[in-house]
């Protein structure tokens, strides 16, 4: 199978090079006092040693080793078949943030717009305004504190049947069943695990193939993504039609999950989203919802065992919280906001291992920026990992300190696990409740060391343990 991706992937190269369709704008007014840098291979560009940094487990070296060679914290390349200008460092985060929709709006390669078509013809900006304007009213803390004791509940569950009484587990796609439980619970009120376990096979499979070869021929990751995208609409729909006829028998909450709140919340002019158009924003909600918080959750595990006085110290603020709950009692907005350390070690691994690498941009109009031309239909990229592990920013930035959190915290742009301005994730602190929780349920039921000590980290998009970090579990003792 692999030699058989191999071959596709020097096909996809001859033919791109035989092409001759070079993708960078031939306006000569455009290409004048462009930043420095090389564009790579006609069309792929730079895109394979992009992949490969990541694939090797140091996507940071993409980066770094330009800004080195350029001297410049901009400088240009080609990434996913297009003209690319990199953005590094504060300053261009600021830049970058404060222009969205009006200098730049967000962008994906076309290949990934085959995964998650949309149904609705207006462009996928507006679409993006409309869902901004609905969400934060959901995910905002004061709606979100109802739903602490829903995900305790769950994570109770989740630890019970799937890491007690056992003496080793896997612990990434363990986090994948538990942060995409909670995503199914409180999105679409989905509790059965069965149920649960047949959403999550389709996503994985989504997910595999979401930045994968865009060739869509049977059996490759790409063609199963798109499967798998459509098996899960259909079931969406299903699930939105049967909701629409339990809300108006009063069967149903209209504040029980978001896909209530999204039936029942009309946009500006009055009108309701269709069926069609929710089980599209429920598709990308519950990927988003679930895959980054899986990753965090998986590298926490991760840096407790490699460092016991970090782990010492989550336990110890932790115990204090379990010590004051009487038996039975489910975790509350009061308990979550003691957890201080708890969130600056989640923060660190946050940092550290960023599920969102970085994202693209797409340039509006011409501009400049630091003296140079960014033309109009160029592609900016942003990466979180130009301020995570820059010293200029995180003295040492490859040691693990939590204490970096403290106060103020870092300084403005330089801490972006959750991206910034307009498009900053508005699921952040729905994040945040889901990884304390889990954190909260995981130390005062165990210690645990790591099965191999010096297991590969891969990315792809995403940061992810290369065996799916095996650990030995070893139970409190109970009084």
């Amino acid at each position: 199978m692999e030699l058989f991706y191999a071959s596709v992937l020097c096909l996809f190269v001859l033919l791109a090079i035989l092409s001759l369709h070079f993708l960078i704008s031939s306006n000569p007014k455009n290409l004048q006092n462009l930043p420095p840098g090389q564009t790579g291979l006609p069309i792929i560009g730079e895109t394979l040693q992009y992949l490969a940094a990541g694939w090797k487990g140091h996507p940071e070296k993409f980066i770094f080793d330009r800004v080195s060679k350029y001297s410049s914290y901009v400088y240009k390349t080609n990434l996913m078949r297009e003209p690319t200008v990199v953005f590094c460092g504060a300053a261009a985060h600021k830049f970058l943030f404060s222009n969205e929709n009006k200098l730049v709006q967000s962008w994906w390669p076309s290949s990934v717009d085959k995964i998650f078509p949309s149904s609705n013809q207006t462009s996928s900006k507006e679409e993006a305004i409309k869902m901004r304007k609905m969400l934060p009213n959901f995910f905002k803390p004061e709606a979100l504190q109802r739903y602490i004791g829903i995900m305790d509940t769950i994570a109770r569950r989740h630890f019970s049947a799937e890491w007690e009484n056992k003496d080793q587990i896997l612990v990434f796609p363990l986090s994948k069943r538990y942060t995409f439980w909670l995503a199914c619970r409180i999105f679409l009120s989905i509790e059965d695990t069965k149920d649960v376990d047949k959403f999550l096979e389709r996503f994985n499979l989504l997910a595999e193939g979401i930045l994968s070869l865009p060739v869509d021929l049977p059996g490759t990751p790409f063609n199963q993504a798109i499967k798998a995208s459509d098996y899960i609409r259909k079931d969406l729909v299903g699930i939105i039609k049967r909701r629409k006829v339990d809300l108006a028998e009063k069967m149903a909450s209209p504040t029980q999950d978001i896909l209530s709140h999204m039936l029942l919340t009309a946009d500006e002019d009055g009108k309701y989203m269709k069926e069609s158009d929710i089980a599209d924003k429920i598709l990308g909600l519950l990927v988003g919802g679930h895959d980054t918080a899986s990753s965090a959750c998986a590298f926490i595990v991760k840096y407790l065992a490699e460092l016991p006085e970090i782990y010492h110290g989550v336990y110890q603020e932790q115990m204090e919280i379990a010590k004051s709950k009487a038996p039975g009692e489910l975790l509350n907005w009061d308990d979550i906001q003691k957890m201080k350390y708890s969130w600056n070690v989640a923060c660190e691994v946050l940092r550290l291992a960023p599920p969102l690498q970085g994202a693209f941009r797409d340039v509006l109009t011409d501009f400049m920026y630091q003296g140079f031309s960014i033309p109009k239909g160029w592609k900016i990229y942003w990466s979180a990992h130009s301020t995570h592990k820059n010293a200029e920013y995180f003295p040492e930035p490859y040691e693990f300190n939590p204490s970096r959190f403290e106060g103020t915290g870092p300084a403005p742009y330089t801490f972006i696990p959750f991206g910034g301005g307009p498009r900053m994730c508005p699921g952040k602190e729905y994040a945040r409740l889901e990884i304390l929780v889990f954190m909260h349920n995981l130390v005062k039921r165990f210690r645990w060391e790591k099965l191999i000590p010096d297991e590969k980290i891969v990315v792809n998009p995403m940061p992810v343990p290369e065996k799916g970090l095996p650990v030995r579990l070893f139970p409190h003792n109970k009084a």
